[in-house]
């Protein structure tokens, strides 16, 4: 069984949370912006590359950790064991309400950039719009929204 350790940006601004979507890829979803620890990583400095790596934004500040879980991923007939940490994190800059962004370091390693298309959502919408793989500790930027 492979395990892995994985991060969950939950960044908002004005009671609100920035989501995405892939351009090219709807089929995945609507998520936040995370991804994988490099071997030796931080999850605290994991959590920014990513965000800086997906969104293009730089000026973030990590304002609280969330907590963590457990998530069993079966796909095929390989099974995967994900330790994820859950981040809140505020936006510190002024953005666009929606904006495309290309991540250049992709997790399954194909040359292609991906594109992203990130909006601005309502903390109580996301809760109802995201999969409950993303939305999991979002309850908890109700009762301190930034």
């Amino acid at each position: 069984m492979i395990q892995r350790s994985k991060v969950y940006a939950y960044i908002t601004r004005n009671e609100q949370i920035l989501v995405f979507r892939h351009v090219d890829f709807p089929e995945a979803g609507i998520q936040v912006p995370g991804g994988t620890l490099h071997q030796g990583e931080l999850p605290e400095r994991a959590v920014l590359r990513e965000v800086v790596e997906e969104t293009g934004l730089e000026a973030i500040r990590l304002e609280s950790y969330l907590g963590c879980d457990e998530y069993h991923l079966q796909e095929n007939e390989a099974e995967e064991i994900h330790l994820r940490h859950f981040y809140h994190l505020i936006c510190e800059q002024d953005t666009p309400h929606t904006w495309q962004h290309y991540e250049h370091y992709r997790s399954d390693y194909q040359p292609e950039p991906i594109l992203f298309e990130f909006y601005w959502l309502p903390i109580p919408a996301a809760i109802e719009t995201l999969h409950p793989y993303y939305s999991a500790k979002i309850g908890q930027l109700l009762e301190n929204p930034s």
